[in-house]
């Protein structure tokens, strides 16, 4: 039952991220991707501060710290990059490419955590890394080179991936996450104050809609809710069984683009984001190969 349970919320929480896309995306039509990078972080700050408090037994280990430190720097790339791209193409294109991010997390594990793929996972790779070209090929052509910045996403969070499990060893997971939160919040303040003080002209929360405020909050509060409800997935189901679910990103981020916003990917877009997806389920099933096999698994990215 606790299986089926972690797997549902897992489901559930694949539908919720695309949301708080959705919403980012909206609010950049009043507001740059970096203004809304930094109120997107402090009002998940302001959700994380009470789920600290009434999830504190489970803070175990520093909570500021250097892997918390340089996480905070990588989650704002992810962050920028992704609400960049937003602004400019579709949410599921923008996801498809930030996709391959399982296999450039294979890539590194190698020479960061010593964790060597063999060469039917390094062949997978090379096919899902064809499969992000056929899909940033033809964009290329019609958004120029910001349909880059999800690709960079992807290489920012694979990093994370590595402080994340390098951190963990002393450290809970929450305690980790809380001081990332914190520290990202932080930075992303100092860097609108710094661009503030250089004269850079910032839209402010006066000029959002009646309803950008509201936003902020839904975005802010969904990260939140995501955020738990992984971990919580992950508290009951074994990883590699719950790794492929995340693709199911994919299908939300593509039903929110054409519900919200009348976007639709197009042939060689949707050809890409198959053999991506092909690609990253045929490593997650190498890696139960490896399970059942008796060797040491290797921690999930997402």
């Amino acid at each position: 039952m606790d299986v089926r349970i972690g797997m549902a919320v897992m489901c559930l929480a694949m539908v919720f991220l695309p949301l708080g896309d959705a919403i980012s995306k909206s609010l950049t039509v009043h507001a740059t991707p970096f203004e809304v990078t930094v109120w997107r972080s402090v009002v998940q700050a302001a959700f994380l501060l009470p789920c600290a408090l009434l999830l504190r037994r489970h803070l175990k280990g520093s909570v500021l710290s250097l892997g918390s430190f340089l996480s905070a720097c990588l989650i704002l790339v992810v962050t920028l990059s992704l609400i960049t791209a937003f602004a400019t193409m579709p949410i599921a294109t923008a996801i498809s490419i930030f996709f391959v991010e399982p296999l450039l997390l294979t890539l590194l594990a190698g020479p960061f955590l010593g964790e060597v793929p063999g060469w039917r996972r390094y062949a997978a790779v090379g096919v899902g890394l064809i499969g992000a070209l056929v899909v940033i090929r033809p964009n290329f052509v019609t958004f120029g080179p910001v349909v880059l910045l999800p690709l960079l996403a992807a290489l920012a969070y694979a990093l994370n991936m590595i402080v994340m499990r390098k951190s963990t060893r002393t450290r809970s997971a929450l305690s980790f996450q809380f001081g990332a939160t914190l520290y990202a919040a932080g930075l992303a303040l100092l860097a609108h104050q710094a661009m503030t003080w250089t004269g850079q002209e910032m839209a402010g929360l006066a000029a959002l809609p009646s309803w950008g405020p509201w936003a902020l909050v839904g975005a802010g509060a969904l990260a939140m809710v995501t955020f738990l409800m992984i971990t919580f997935a992950f508290s009951k189901v074994e990883a590699s069984l719950l790794a492929p679910f995340q693709y199911l990103e994919i299908v939300g981020a593509t039903a929110v683009g054409y519900l919200v916003f009348s976007e639709f990917p197009d042939s060689m877009t949707l050809l890409g984001t198959a053999i991506i997806l092909a690609s990253g389920i045929y490593v997650f099933h190498r890696e139960r190969v490896r399970d059942v096999a008796g060797t040491p698994p290797r921690p999930v990215d997402r």
